[in-house]
């Protein structure tokens, strides 16, 4: 690699660098709060928010690599065009698509990150994710460990602790259950503790008392008791672990079989598919990105108003090519042999950054085009 050619690539990765911090900060920061409001009112550990919101880095980090790729590109380009160093490049006898090649290098070094991550990281931490994420869900001490609040584990189940002693002792427990129509059950007690028994959970109250009304003429019984262990295993609703879903599935298995991997995580095949060709698609969009945003402004000469027009264009085209995927995408998911489609906002993208470099490259041929137009509108 040329010395130019490291230079320049050094300047993209150091603000694409800063560019991606600061959008997956924003990103993920965002994730976090909500996040943090869940697992906190349900009374897990900081510890667990943080394993959350770690296992929800890769995905972001797969969203915002294009943009900051992007940004990179036109935040470089504008400030060599702006210090004249492309100028000087250029009387050297460097063409555009000669100063194109380290945009290339480091359009391909973002597109190995976002390889990375869709083949290898996203799949593993969605699914980590989903395990703790039902592990958490069947915590029931967890979600009823938290004194001086109300809390409702089931529809019809009402839960107090004044206080939980450094022992683990409840102390001043609370327990209203109301899920039989018409004989709602009240239990009461001075100290209580959860004991984990057959693989299920049981609140074991002492000192305590428990008051039933009949359903006949609404009497009131009341029972003392020294200790009384109430199953609470089934107050948490806990829904069936599911690890068979497309999002988890290895790239090397969708190359392999699609069709077995779609009946087993009971999708389309176009989804298959989709998925499959996704995961290839969207790290070469990054070498779209970076390569627009550098041919965009190369146009045009040195305006005092800046290059705002170039960069807004270079966003403009940017979005059309989303539009592209987003109307490609339907076509595949109904007729999978289909896929080639899926490559062609890219394609279209490349196309778009050829033209732009052979305009920069012949600024004359834009000129002639434009006379030629005035000509023919004037006869």
């Amino acid at each position: 690699m040329a010395r130019f050619d490291r230079y320049m690539l050094s300047q993209f990765m150091v603000l694409f660098g800063f560019f991606a911090l600061v959008l997956v900060s924003i990103f993920w920061i965002n994730k976090a709060v909500r996040m943090f409001d869940r697992l906190i009112s349900d009374g897990q550990s900081a510890w667990v928010f943080i394993e959350f919101t770690a296992l929800t880095l890769p995905g972001v980090i797969g969203v915002v690599l294009p943009i900051a790729a992007f940004a990179g590109s036109v935040y470089v380009t504008n400030r060599l065009s702006t210090e004249s160093e492309l100028t000087v490049m250029q009387a050297t006898g460097f063409s555009p698509w000669r100063l194109a090649r380290p945009v290339l290098y480091y359009g391909l070094i973002v597109a190995m990150m976002m390889m990375l991550l869709f083949h290898l990281l996203i799949p593993l931490s969605l699914k980590q994710l989903e395990q703790r994420r039902a592990e958490v869900t069947g915590n029931i001490t967890a979600k009823l460990l938290t004194e001086g609040e109300f809390l409702h584990p089931a529809s019809g189940v009402t839960f107090y602790i004044r206080e939980i002693t450094p022992e683990g002792e409840l102390r001043n427990v609370f327990l209203s259950d109301r899920r039989r129509a018409g004989a709602p059950t009240t239990y009461t007690s001075s100290r209580a503790y959860l004991v984990q028994e057959g693989g299920g959970t049981k609140l074991v109250m002492v000192n305590g008392l428990a008051q039933n009304v009949a359903p006949d003429g609404q009497r009131l019984f009341t029972t003392h008791f020294d200790d009384f262990s109430y199953d609470i295993s089934r107050l948490v609703a806990q829904n069936a672990l599911n690890l068979d879903r497309i999002a988890f599935a290895s790239t090397l298995d969708l190359i392999r079989d699609p069709a077995a991997v779609a009946e087993r995580t009971n999708v389309t095949l176009g989804v298959a598919i989709t998925a499959l060709h996704s995961r290839f698609a969207q790290p070469i969009l990054c070498v779209v990105a970076a390569l627009v945003g550098f041919a965009t402004l190369l146009q045009g000469g040195f305006s005092r108003f800046g290059v705002w027009r170039q960069i807004v264009t270079a966003f403009l085209l940017l979005i059309g090519v989303k539009l592209i995927e987003g109307a490609v995408a339907g076509p595949v998911l109904a007729t999978p042999t289909m896929w080639p489609l899926l490559y062609l906002p890219s394609a279209v993208g490349l196309i778009l950054s050829g033209l732009l470099l052979h305009s920069a490259a012949n600024p004359g041929l834009l000129r002639r085009l434009r006379r030629r137009d005035r000509a023919g509108v004037a006869s």
